[in-house]
């Protein structure tokens, strides 16, 4: 069989002292040392000397929201600034280059940079008086708006609050200029629509994106209309259709908490019309609860700076039903649950669809774990579920334990983020990024996965000067280990492979150094130099495909 091309002299990731590998059309045909694959090697192979870098799967993205991530590109974004005075400047300086715009629409927003977490209409009204603006916050769970969208939409101080969001208001009852949760949709719904033709260019920049950080499959966290994004799937399709998708994408169709099981055919259609389009759609999102900043992440004890705990979006019993109704269905359950009240309804919910005669046993996933109680660790491994996590998150930042311990108590604030605590009871683990939520950079999360420390280059307003201490230390993960989440681990959710093993698809990345020589410390300054799909090249950073 012909070699297309041969890439030797570095690592080859979990192959022992392999330094080459050999890749006919989109498969790998062999792995071993330079001189033996190299003998292989006709006039038309092409040569790529990878010295003292390392070659490795491509990594997999297994909770990532690529149609928020690409609009972002387009819209005003926020993510940029550093504080207050910064999201002005950038709202301020994107209006006045679109004055056709009807509305000012983007997002990025960090909560903790306003007095108690909530900006308000004021604010906005003093940078762009004379239209709407809908901004998402950085976490995509609230919305900061001007006085011109709440009329808009029609919000008065005798709008009661949606079930499942908040309006915030001022001490006399009138919106304040943030929508919690599901609060968000009120003003989200008056939005102009999106063309098919920008939500294609949304996904596409998003898969460079995803492409330029080494990451060859991922799974869409949510497909369905959310606060103000339209439902993707009917332009993943389209795409697919015209063969411009190079990566491979998983779906997990949103599951809508108003209604029960009545969606579920909808669903099967939904999978159905991917599935005739070549992609997989055989997952379901279901939102169980917030996030800790908002109020609306579910916690088996109270908060302690606000007076109301809510417990998860769902009741135990509906959200039992509808586990047991898409388990039978065929659907494995992408759950999105930070508090620890969330993961426990959660295993719950599993471990009665795991009883039911009529079960499919898919392989359930829970995404963020931000908290988990000790003895819902083990759960994990005994009920089969995967536990997807966001290792960018678990490191300390300023302000930020005094923050946490304000609002859950120093215990708690000790217990977020339990990786290394899964692992050692057995967990899988999977990894993603949230993304736009934060960076899509694997390397970044990989290593603050194993040092516990900020990736610096994630967060360049931290100073080049910035020295930290690690948070929650014991829960400190390997390199080698937070890699295999990120590859093989998530590979277990995107229903795909993830080994540089003779006929295994040739989707992978070369790093621009040996993280496994140099150690954890490396991997934050890590950068691809090459990403490869089915034997294409989708990413080159040094020019040398060509």
């Amino acid at each position: 069989m012909n070699v297309d091309l041969i890439l030797t002299g570095g690592r080859v990731f979990g192959n022992g002292v392999s330094d080459a590998i050999a890749i006919s059309g989109n498969r790998i045909q062999s792995v071993g040392d330079s001189a033996g694959i190299l003998s292989q090697a006709g006039p038309e192979t092409r040569i790529i000397h990878t010295g003292d870098r390392m070659v490795m799967p491509g990594f997999q993205d297994a909770h990532v929201h690529p149609l928020a991530a690409g609009l972002l590109e387009m819209w005003c974004d926020l993510r940029p600034a550093a504080d207050t005075a910064g999201y002005a400047d950038l709202i301020r300086d994107y209006a006045a280059r679109h004055p056709e715009l009807p509305w000012i629409v983007g997002g990025g927003w960090y909560s903790a940079f306003f007095p108690g977490d909530e900006p308000t209409a004021a604010e906005l009204d003093r940078i762009v008086p004379d239209r709407p603006v809908y901004l998402l916050g950085s976490d995509l769970h609230d919305a900061w708006v001007n006085s011109a969208a709440l009329s808009a939409a029609g919000i008065t101080a005798g709008t009661p609050d949606p079930a499942g969001g908040r309006i915030a208001r001022t001490t006399g009852g009138a919106p304040a200029g943030t929508l919690h949760e599901a609060a968000a949709d009120l003003v989200a719904r008056h939005l102009p629509p999106l063309d098919d033709a920008t939500v294609r260019q949304a996904l596409l920049t998003a898969q460079r994106t995803l492409h330029r950080n080494g990451i060859t499959a991922w799974q869409d966290a949510l497909v369905g209309a959310y606060l103000g994004l339209p439902d993707p799937l009917p332009q993943y399709l389209e795409l697919a259709r015209r063969g411009e998708l190079t990566g491979r994408v998983t779906l997990a169709l949103w599951w809508d908490p108003a209604r029960g099981p009545e969606q579920v055919p909808e669903l099967r259609e939904r999978r159905a019309a991917a599935d005739s389009a070549g992609l997989s759609a055989g997952h379901v999102k279901i939102m169980q609860d917030g996030i800790c900043e908002n109020g609306w992440a579910a916690l088996l004890s109270p908060y302690l700076d606000r007076a109301v705990t809510r417990p998860g979006r769902l009741s135990a019993g509906e959200l039992t039903e509808a586990v047991v109704a898409l388990d039978r269905a065929g659907f494995a359950v992408h759950f999105h649950a930070v508090g620890d009240r969330a993961v426990r309804e959660c295993l719950d919910a599993v471990a009665v669809a795991r009883r039911d005669p009529e079960a499919r046993h898919g392989r359930h996933q829970i995404a963020h774990v931000q908290l988990v109680a000790d003895a819902d660790l083990p759960r994990f491994a005994e009920l089969g579920v995967t536990a997807i996590v966001q290792p960018l998150w678990a490191a300390e930042i300023p302000g930020m334990r005094e923050r946490y311990d304000k609002m859950i108590g120093p215990e708690r604030t000790g217990r977020q983020y339990p990786f290394g605590s899964l692992l050692r009871a057995g967990a899988a683990l999977a990894a993603g990024s949230d993304w736009p939520v934060s960076s899509p950079n694997p390397l970044w999360g990989a290593y603050v996965a194993a040092t516990r420390l900020p990736a610096l280059a994630s967060a360049p307003w931290l100073g080049p000067g910035f020295t930290g201490v690690p948070f929650n230390p014991g829960e400190r993960i390997s390199g080698t280990e937070i890699l295999h989440a990120y590859t093989s681990g998530s590979a277990q959710v995107t229903h795909g492979t993830a080994a540089l093993t003779p006929g295994s698809p040739a989707d992978l990345v070369v790093l621009d150094r040996d993280v496994v020589a140099l150690g954890d410390e490396s991997l934050g300054e890590a950068v691809v130099d090459l990403t490869i799909r089915e034997g294409a090249c989708v990413y080159d950073r040094r020019g040398e495909w060509t």
